[in-house]
């Protein structure tokens, strides 16, 4: 079995960074003109910030402004390794001094990414943005307009796009090693969403709830639960929303599977199929339920012609769903994937390695030449060009448009029924009472 496997390749220090040319915006070379050092503000510390925090400030260019969080243990933690830093637990108070702030990193849940976001970019700030890049598709299209007109440098923390083998892949099916590519599956085993026994297999985060609980919980003392729920509908806080996953399964504060590891899995064809706005989505499953995302479903998007490349479907599979090819036994076993179906062949792929099927027609294929530079790292590309200017792998032009087509997805499922989607209207035009789905009306106090 030829496996081309990239997990143990050391990523190249190199100086071009992923996506072509550099674009180069006067305010990108901000931080270098008014102070040696990159200055960062970190809204949110704990779980995954706390690594974007780690990561980033291994840079020795790199000065910590501010930090923030609504968990005081997290606050503490990370203002006790960068003293100097000013600290907030409201992420809208560190937005009344940015005159010595260059760029902020986002980490905070799903359903606030948008309200960190949008701040920065209307300052001109350069902003890097935990995945998925927003809560739902209108505020994905504010952001991506947003980001457009600040010209700043923007990233979405999707490491796997930086990684060499997604490289090869795309490589691969732009050179037409598999011919031209009609359909596309893609597959993960993760079921974070409304449980039934059979989703309780394959679930990872080991809470089975089928409604929102009516019992009143005290928060924890270092848990700000007000600030926590930001612009989401209020409810008292109780242990099934905290901490994560478990929030992810709930609409007011995530998507479920979708729209978090769609981030990472859709990206693939997403990148290598150069995917616009879909036609159609239509996704199948379980009754949607009201308050919870699904655990297990399948959603078939349906995309037109794009420049020479034909029409084509994706089609994605949640929890206990699978593709025929994969229940059949006519591909390997990979546990998660990527399916790519061309005229002339097939390639399978996941994190890290991918395949070329059937494998006795690829016997003796030689790969195209490199055409895509390793990445030093996602972190690395955004500081970089936040540094010198110029452009990264995942800056929100992509990133927007990918996380559309994930929160999509979830549409249709809500909607109960094949959804057409007019993208530049960003009207749904054959369902109305679906178009509700696309966005929500912020609590109080918070606003866009």
């Amino acid at each position: 079995m030829r496996i081309y496997d990239s997990s143990r390749r050391q990523f190249l220090q190199q100086s071009s960074l992923v996506g072509g040319a550099a674009i180069l915006a006067p305010r990108c070379l901000l931080a270098q003109a008014e102070s040696k050092k990159l200055r960062l503000a970190f809204i949110g510390v704990g779980g995954r910030g706390l690594g974007n925090l780690t990561t980033m400030t291994k840079d020795l260019e790199v000065q910590v402004v501010a930090l923030c969080d609504v968990n005081s243990n997290n606050l503490e933690s990370a203002r006790t390794k960068f003293p100097d830093a000013r600290t907030y637990k409201d992420f809208r108070k560190l937005y009344e001094k940015t005159d010595d702030i260059d760029g902020v990193v986002v980490s905070t849940t799903e359903h606030t990414h948008a309200y960190a976001t949008l701040p920065a970019l209307r300052l001109g700030k350069h902003v890097y943005c935990e995945k998925p890049l927003t809560h739902n598709v209108a505020e994905a299209r504010l952001i991506t307009e947003a980001a457009a007109e600040a010209g700043v440098v923007t990233q979405m923390g999707t490491q796997m796009h930086a990684s060499p083998n997604y490289h090869r892949v795309v490589e691969l099916v732009q050179s037409g090693a598999i011919g031209h590519v009609t359909a596309a599956h893609v597959w993960v085993s993760r079921a974070w969403g409304l449980q039934s026994e059979e989703d309780s297999v394959v679930n990872s985060d080991k809470v089975y709830v089928t409604e929102r609980p009516s019992e009143i919980m005290e928060p924890p003392a270092n848990l700000d639960w007000d600030l926590w729920l930001g612009p989401a509908e209020y409810r008292p806080y109780h242990e099934v929303y905290f901490p994560g996953p478990k929030w992810y399964r709930w609409w007011d504060f995530g998507n479920g599977t979708m729209s978090d590891l769609g981030s990472h899995w859709n990206d693939l064809p997403y990148w290598a199929l150069q995917l616009d706005a879909p036609l159609s989505i239509e996704a199948r499953g379980d009754s949607p339920h009201p308050e919870i995302a699904p655990a297990s479903m399948t959603t078939i998007y349906e995309y037109g012609a794009r420049g020479n490349l034909p029409p084509c479907t994706l089609t994605w599979y949640q929890g206990t769903h699978k593709p025929q090819l994969y229940i059949d036994g006519k591909i390997p076993d990979f546990k998660n994937g990527v399916l790519f179906v061309g005229d002339k062949g097939m390639l399978i792929a996941d994190y890290s390695k991918h395949l070329l099927l059937p494998e006795e027609n690829f016997k003796n294929f030689q790969p195209p030449t490199q055409s895509i530079p390793d990445s030093p790292g996602q972190h690395e590309e955004w500081l970089r060009a936040c540094k010198t200017g110029g452009t990264t792998s995942s800056p929100f032009s992509y990133a927007g448009p990918l996380t559309e087509a994930n929160h999509l997805g979830n549409v249709a499922f809500r909607a109960g029924g094949k959804i057409l989607w007019d993208a530049k209207s960003m009207r749904i035009t054959n369902n109305e009472a679906a178009n509700k789905f696309l966005t929500r009306k912020p609590r109080e106090g918070w606003s866009l």
